[in-house]
């Protein structure tokens, strides 16, 4: 299962609903449009609504219900940030989130620790070689993470 090329937020939107509704997953999307609204622009001036190139940037905040605890924050600029249980993945690339989600939701991800020097992390594989990992800071670790933990 490749990558899908999402073009805009409204795309990835879409592609996380169906992962919401694989998963049976409550979902809540808040849409922030125009240049003067999004948390981050390159291309705008500080007081724009459209882009440079005319277009009006979409940014969407997603929240899925269950376990764990998920967010997906999808900006105009082809990337995303991916939240899960307290561990941020920043500059996940739009078309990954998909797999991402599934990754996470289908029980591939995983989290190793050690103890020496302490420090644990959640380990996302996609398909093909893509694998995203990201320290789980210290006092977070819920109990979907503490059942995740591999040796």
């Amino acid at each position: 299962m490749g990558h899908t090329h999402l073009p805009s937020t409204e795309a990835a939107v879409a592609a996380v609903r169906e992962v919401a509704r694989a998963y049976e997953l409550e979902m809540a999307v808040t849409d922030d449009i125009g240049a003067d609204q999004t948390s981050r622009r390159t291309s705008a001036g500080a007081f724009a609504v459209l882009d440079t190139d005319g277009s009006l940037p979409h940014e969407a905040f997603v929240e899925l219900g269950g376990v764990p605890a998920v967010t997906v924050q999808v900006f105009p600029e082809d990337d995303a940030r991916i939240t899960v249980d307290g561990v941020e993945f920043n500059d996940v690339p739009r078309d990954s989130v998909p797999v991402f989600l599934r990754s996470v939701y289908g029980g591939t991800a995983y989290v190793k620790g050690r103890l020496f020097p302490f420090g644990r992390w959640l380990v996302v594989p996609l398909p093909g070689d893509e694998t995203y990992k990201e320290i789980v800071p210290r006092g977070i670790l819920s109990p979907w993470l503490t059942r995740k933990i591999r040796g």
